[in-house]
């Protein structure tokens, strides 16, 4: 059987398609020459353990080093028990050593140790006989918790403030989060380490990033080379579009098109494969998303992801870590401004924060289908403004992203409506004070000819201390309508302010002309 794309545990070269983990992670062996300790973190599903796993062997295979990768995770059930975590790790450096390192390289049998220092005097012992300098990777390090973490950051600093006494050379500390945030794993408290970082020794952080443009090419055309299936024009800077280059995501949307959609490998993968492949992703919920957007919940996150899916200005203490630690996640961009990390997790987030409006939604998709296969946009939009005005205050009281609870529902009610014939894609960043929406509709009309039916809706909020958002929001429709190169379209302006009109007094379904002509339907609640 050939390689194939891989979306479940590390890759392996001889049965998947793959990036050289030098050329994602180029200053490790750099740093291991410097001796030095440092950290490497990025979310889930972006290949730590396939880059670090080969980065280990690569070291070892030079003959400069002893160079062993190995998983914390197996320490995870034993809590704040730092004896019987201690043992785990050590029996998984001992399962791992027997097949990464030769013979001599290997540990021999553990010392006897009081728990508080076992680790500390294993690698202590170990590092004296072994012929070359040891370079550990612990693998899944933030799968310890509380006093568990502190005794072996704790052992891993003492050792490494004796040298030049005999103790690993480098130690990579590898995981989902940055060193900054082991504090809160380890109990919250930094000063139980003594400092305000329970690795203060670590040289670097190095965050290892999302494929680039031109890695999703490469891993794409290695398909190409092993099968002959070639992907149309536009195609690879389609996916990376998808994707921002996400790992878990390039892969999964290529195993999709060939392995679940199965395009023959006689044909071209296309842009409209990988737009299905996307929607086929979304609608499953992967492992992977599920598991991504179950953080969605955590109070840490909601402080981000609400203002940002409400479109308003995000308000940080100075030295609030929350950003950073839903950027570690992967749920928003690496980089200003905050948005979500990519189209996909854009659509994911917004669908599982509604998924809950959807099932309420009493209205039957099937109405909104006009006589001639359309979409009937105005039909929706009315009943949705009586369904608002039975339910709107009852669902906004719930406090469970009450920011955004609004935008949530109006979004949760048209996916519903669009039922997946049609396709509701959504924009919406930090401090943009919107959200807009595309909705495509593909019919065939009655006398045969096939259409896309496309409509543009921007969504406002009008909150306490803030002046009618009507003028601004016309202007705003107005250059996203242009985008779209749209003639008309909806704006909608949600009352959320104190002491705002009954919901009743307040919903309404008019028109309105734009700054730029445009007649506009405007939906006010």
């Amino acid at each position: 059987m050939g390689r194939r794309f891989n979306t479940a545990g590390p890759c392996l070269p001889a049965e998947h398609y793959m990036i050289p983990a030098l050329s994602r992670l180029p200053e490790v062996p750099g740093l291991v020459d410097l001796k030095a300790y440092f950290v490497v973190h990025a979310p889930r599903q972006t290949g730590k353990t396939t880059a670090l796993r080969a980065l280990a062997s690569d070291l070892t295979a030079q003959g400069r080093y002893a160079a062993l990768h190995f998983s914390c995770e197996a320490a995870r059930a034993a809590g704040d028990d730092f004896g019987a975590a201690t043992l785990g790790i050590l029996q998984r450096i001992k399962e791992a050593a027997r097949w990464q390192l030769p013979p001599d390289l290997r540990p021999s049998a553990w010392p006897m140790a009081p728990a508080a220092a076992l680790l500390g005097t294993a690698l202590r012992e170990w590092a004296e006989v072994c012929p070359r300098p040891l370079v550990l990777f612990f693998d899944e390090i933030d799968a310890l918790r509380g006093q568990s973490l502190i005794s072996i950051l704790s052992q891993l600093r003492d050792g490494y403030n004796s040298r030049p006494a005999p103790f690993p050379v480098s130690v990579v500390l590898c995981g989902l989060r940055d060193v900054r945030d082991y504090k809160a794993a380890a109990g919250g408290d930094a000063s139980r380490l003594g400092t305000s970082s329970p690795f203060n020794i670590k040289l670097k952080s190095l965050r290892l990033g999302d494929f680039t443009p031109g890695e999703v090419a490469d891993l794409y055309g290695q398909h190409t080379t092993d099968t002959g299936q070639q992907f149309a024009p536009g195609a690879v800077d389609h996916a990376y579009e998808l994707t921002s280059g996400q790992p878990w995501l390039v892969n999964a949307l290529a195993q999709e098109v060939v392995e679940e959609i199965g395009v023959p490998a006689s044909e071209p993968i296309t842009v409209e494969h990988l737009d299905q492949a996307k929607e086929r992703l979304i609608l499953t919920r992967a492992t992977h998303l599920d598991s991504l957007t179950a953080r969605l919940a955590e109070p840490r996150v909601r402080r981000i992801i609400a203002p940002l899916i409400a479109g308003d200005p995000l308000a940080l203490d100075p030295y609030d870590d929350d950003l950073s630690y839903v950027r570690d996640l992967g749920l928003i961009a690496p980089n200003p401004p905050v948005r979500a990390a990519n189209p996909i997790y854009r659509e994911v987030i917004v669908r599982v924060l509604s998924a809950s409006i959807q099932e309420s939604v009493t209205a039957d998709p099937r109405t909104f289908v006009r006589p001639d296969g359309g979409f009937d946009l105005p039909k929706a939009l009315s009943e949705f403004a009586d369904w608002w005005v039975e339910n709107g205050d009852f669902l906004t009281s719930r406090g469970y992203y009450n920011e955004a609870a609004a935008q949530l529902i109006l979004m949760g009610y048209l996916q519903r409506a669009v039922n997946g014939t049609g396709v509701v894609e959504r924009e919406y960043a930090v401090g943009s004070g919107r959200i807009d929406l595309h909705l495509r509709w593909p019919y065939t009309t009655p006398d045969g000819i096939p259409r896309v039916q496309r409509e543009g809706i921007e969504i406002k909020a009008w909150r306490t201390g803030r002046s009618n958002p009507l003028s601004s929001g016309l202007r705003q429709v107005d250059r996203y309508l242009d985008r779209l190169r749209l003639p008309t379209g909806t704006l909608v302006i949600f009352d959320q302010r104190r002491g705002a009109p009954s919901i009743d007094e307040r919903t309404t379904l008019t028109t309105t002309a734009s700054p730029a002509g445009r007649t506009i339907t405007l939906l006010t609640g």
